[in-house]
């Protein structure tokens, strides 16, 4: 096991890791996020997508416990592709990041179907755990 890392059952993972799809039309952040992922026990990335119809039929594959869906992407934006994913797969749930502070987010940021938004620049293991150990609350929190 990696540096930081925990074994699954330590955050209630018996059956595996949670499988994680990124969705960013940036390379860079998908890479920072693949990086961020291998320091986080319990999750394993499964699949990386540029633009939000490519992430709409990741999902439809791969059926991820988590979506990191990047706000600002050409075609179709990450807040679209939130709601499609979410009204075709209710159990998955996806986080919302960009560079916006929480109190710019486009209006339909909440009302998407994501469970929380994380600012890229706050993007790392221990966010990423606060974010989803909270995503049952019923509220829409961002970090």
């Amino acid at each position: 096991m990696g540096r930081g890392s925990l074994a699954w059952e330590d955050h209630g993972v018996a059956d595996g890791p949670n499988l994680v799809v990124v969705v960013d039309d940036q390379a860079p952040f998908r890479a920072a996020a693949r990086a961020v992922l291998r320091r986080l026990a319990g999750f394993e990335l499964a699949g990386e997508a540029a633009s939000g119809a490519e992430a709409i039929d990741l999902v439809d594959q791969i059926r991820p416990s988590l979506v990191l869906m990047d706000i600002n992407m050409p075609q179709m934006n990450g807040i679209e592709a939130t709601r499609e994913i979410v009204a075709a797969h209710p159990d998955v749930v996806v986080f919302l990041c960009s560079t916006y502070d929480a109190s710019d987010l486009p209006a339909d940021a909440a009302a998407s179907g994501a469970r929380a938004y994380l600012n890229k620049e706050r993007f790392s293991p221990d966010a990423l755990r606060r974010l989803w150990d909270t995503r049952d609350s019923g509220v829409f929190v961002s970090q």
